[in-house]
């Protein structure tokens, strides 16, 4: 099914279209997983979200699965509805790259990071920008909220990350201490650890509680670019442009799986719901899925015609969103 978005937008979405793509499936070797046989299976492309007019950096979706949003280099937000692609709305405001964007816990705010030099709150009902944070000295690679909503976190150029009271915009917390600037933040679930990905090539975890640092991960050889944390907060995944996706015991910051295959920088990573799937976006153009249980690749998706910069699960974790330099939102059905 094509729909058009509508308006005096020139954006059309083939939501609903389902075509089939070649993807692979690759055994195991060891805990340093990377490709060594193609075994062709079939998954199901549902379909692509146009209307950006450069590189998309950033989606996410709403906490029940009825929106997605993303970022783009065009300078806007846009929020489509999951179910049939058409546009919602434009969010405008941001005069640099919008980096990145996530979705509040309940789901009537986004936040986005730009290289502007701001964070910016949005009300995802009437996309009305209610706050903007401008402490940061430099762009802002990174945003994320904690569990319960009640806090942002941002990463940025000046080499720290800052912690704010979501409601009212007071800055709560900054962390020092990183050598290079913050290329990426998460919460833990449990909402008792943050995690940085830093250009110093090293990952830094922090005590939300008392606000010192547990950890600092080494063993990534360039920029780490995204962090994420397992579901049920025992694990940590990052990604980096030394094109490993390394996972590391959350706890004791040990490291104990390198998964290899992509052939180029790894942007973003994402856990599955159920925490048994690690997806990651690189700019070799690709989309590649592993187990965390053993390091299994699952498949790769080679759909896009340019550099992949981000990767999203839906929130039941049947559906995967990618954006990339080729200007398009993508969404990929995991059931099949």
């Amino acid at each position: 099914m094509i729909v058009g978005c509508g308006g005096d937008e020139d954006t059309t979405s083939q939501i609903g279209k389902r075509t089939n793509i070649d993807t692979t499936f690759v055994d195991p070797t060891d805990n340093d997983t990377e490709e060594t046989e193609m075994i062709p299976e079939r998954t199901y492309f549902i379909g692509t979200l146009t209307g950006h007019t450069r590189s998309v950096y950033g989606v996410a979706f709403s906490p029940d699965g009825s929106k997605l949003v993303s970022g783009s280099y065009d300078l806007t937000l846009r929020l489509w509805d999951t179910s049939n692609g058409t546009l919602i709305r434009v969010f405008s405001g941001h005069t640099g790259i919008v980096r990145n964007v996530v979705f509040s816990p309940d789901g009537n705010t986004i936040a986005s990071s730009s290289f502007d030099g701001t964070a910016r709150l949005w009300d995802t009902n009437n996309g009305t920008n209610t706050v903007t944070f401008t402490e940061h000295i430099g762009w802002v690679a990174n945003v994320a909220f904690s569990p319960d909503g009640s806090t942002l976190a941002s990463g940025g150029w000046d080499n720290t990350i800052r912690l704010w009271n979501a409601s009212d915009g007071t800055e709560i917390r900054t962390f020092t201490g990183q050598t290079d600037p913050a290329r990426s933040v998460a919460f833990s679930p449990d909402g008792n650890t943050l995690a940085c990905g830093s250009y110093d090539n090293n990952i830094r975890l922090w005590n939300l509680k008392f606000g010192h640092r547990i950890h600092t991960l080494t063993g990534h050889t360039d920029t780490v670019n995204s962090v994420a944390f397992s579901p049920d907060s025992r694990f940590l995944a990052s990604g980096s442009s030394d094109m490993t996706v390394r996972l590391w015991n959350a706890s004791g910051g040990t490291h104990f799986r390198t998964l290899k295959g992509h052939t180029s920088y790894i942007i973003m990573i994402a856990f599955s719901p159920d925490g048994r799937t690690v997806a990651a976006a690189s700019w070799d153009d690709t989309i590649r899925l592993w187990k965390v249980s053993d390091g299994t690749p699952i498949r790769t998706i080679r759909d896009h015609t340019n550099a992949v910069n981000c990767v999203a699960f839906s929130p039941d974790g049947r559906s995967l969103a990618s954006g990339s330099f080729d200007n398009t939102v993508r969404m990929w059905d995991m059931t099949k």
